[in-house]
């Protein structure tokens, strides 16, 4: 019996445009990421390193890039996230049938697009709907690393075969499952999270 559901966030409430932010770096004359650039941004997404510190890096590597720019290819990832969603997931912690988590890779600068696109009103309304919160910035901790799964299992006293771990993002819900979770391998544009217990009828 399935008692918590832990959601990601990108590409399952917000959609998301990951070419996006390739795109725009090539424009600003980043044409590949190096290995210590993918290691500095995973140190921002853990938050082991703030957003000056980040940008810091890239305008030293790339001088003729200013910050700005910067902030913007990094953000140009950020779409709109649907009210229907946001509405479907008020809906589900009305009903107080499950524990409702979020677990979600992400940084300061990409949560500060987000808030602006959805406004903070919606922003905190879309939040209140979960029992507990969590970015990987503020955790310090980031998927698909088993640690961040057992963090909150552990902190929630979750038995992993009563929980759904749906993410788009094949590598994390597959170390998720590796640990007993069920999990939904969600596909953007093809599939969508107000279908979770129809698409997961078998578990439910």
């Amino acid at each position: 019996m399935i008692k918590t559901l832990i959601f990601d966030f990108g590409d399952v409430f917000i959609n998301l445009d990951k070419e996006a932010p390739y795109i725009e770096m090539k424009k600003l004359g980043i044409h590949l990421f190096s290995k210590e650039m993918i290691e500095t941004n995973k140190l921002y997404e853990t938050g082991k390193i703030d957003t000056s510190t980040f940008l810091d890096y890239y305008q030293k590597a790339f001088p003729n890039i200013s910050k700005s720019q910067l902030s913007e290819a990094w953000n140009s990832i950020i779409l709109d996230f649907p009210e229907y969603r946001l509405e479907y997931i008020e809906a589900l912690a009305a009903s107080k049938k499950y524990q409702l988590i979020l677990l979600s890779n992400t940084n300061d600068l990409h949560i500060e697009k987000v808030i602006k696109h959805m406004t903070i009103e919606r922003f905190q309304r879309f939040k209140n709907c979960f029992d507990a919160f969590y970015f990987s910035q503020e955790i310090h901790l980031r998927k698909p690393n088993s640690d961040i799964y057992n963090f909150v299992l552990d902190t929630h006293k979750i038995n992993p075969n009563e929980s759904i771990f749906i993410d788009d993002t094949k590598e994390n819900t597959d170390a998720a499952k590796k640990l007993g979770m069920h999990t939904w391998n969600i596909i953007p544009k093809k599939e969508d999270i107000v279908d979770l217990f129809l698409i997961k009828k078998d578990i439910f």
